[in-house]
């Protein structure tokens, strides 16, 4: 498969004659719905759920996402299907199962909201905005590199605990050329001590899978 890194916590996946995509929030700027076959959102955030672009995107595009974003979207002409913890799929040709239920704390006054992970043909987990370890072997992970709710020390022992053969940085967005240097170290680094690819995709490109 193909996976091409948009902006901040974007990915759209190809394979097949076919298109995937998750998380398209209002930080990602590019058509990247154009072509798309099916959705993934996993939760409400507005860098990872964008309304107005769904509005927008060809009628009867298909949706799975959870309860929390399903109601947000009811008055679109999507097709929007909710999914939980432990379900299994096939949305554009791709085996989704979904790993996952809540949103890593974020501040103290803001309620915790859904999150659900998906990993992709049994293989690519984007875990969305939390630390899910899932009860499977991850062979890429998507990992979360900064967040108001993360710390560096977090997202090491995440990739410690998942232990993936590859790992590509996901929401980074918010960084300026000198965070992402910082995020650039951290991963090289700890591609070396684990002995796996860690590194970040810049917006735009594409890796083989």
């Amino acid at each position: 498969m193909k996976l091409t890194k948009y902006g901040h916590a974007c990915v759209r996946l190809e394979k097949d004659g076919r298109v995937l995509v998750v998380d398209p929030g209002a930080f990602t700027r590019d058509p990247v719905l154009d072509g798309a076959d099916a959705v993934l959102i996993t939760h409400e955030h507005f860098d990872h759920l964008d309304v107005d672009r769904l509005a927008a995107a060809s009628p009867g595009l298909e949706v799975w996402t959870c309860e929390a974003v399903a109601a947000k979207l009811a008055d679109l002409p999507l097709t929007v299907n909710v999914v939980r913890h432990g379900d299994d799929f096939e949305a554009a040709g791709f085996r989704v199962d979904v790993f996952g239920e809540w949103h890593a704390k974020n501040h103290p006054d803001l309620a915790i909201v859904h999150n659900v992970g998906f990993m992709l043909d049994g293989g690519l987990f984007y875990p969305g905005d939390a630390l899910t370890v899932p009860d499977a072997e991850v062979e890429t992970l998507l990992v979360p590199t900064n967040a108001p709710w993360l710390k560096l020390v977090e997202m090491v022992e995440y990739l410690r605990a998942v232990r993936p053969a590859r790992a590509f940085s996901t929401h980074d967005g918010l960084l300026n050329d000198l965070g992402l240097g910082l995020v650039d170290t951290w991963l090289r680094a700890e591609s070396e001590k684990q002995g796996a690819e860690m590194r970040r995709i810049p917006v735009g490109e594409s890796v083989e899978l």
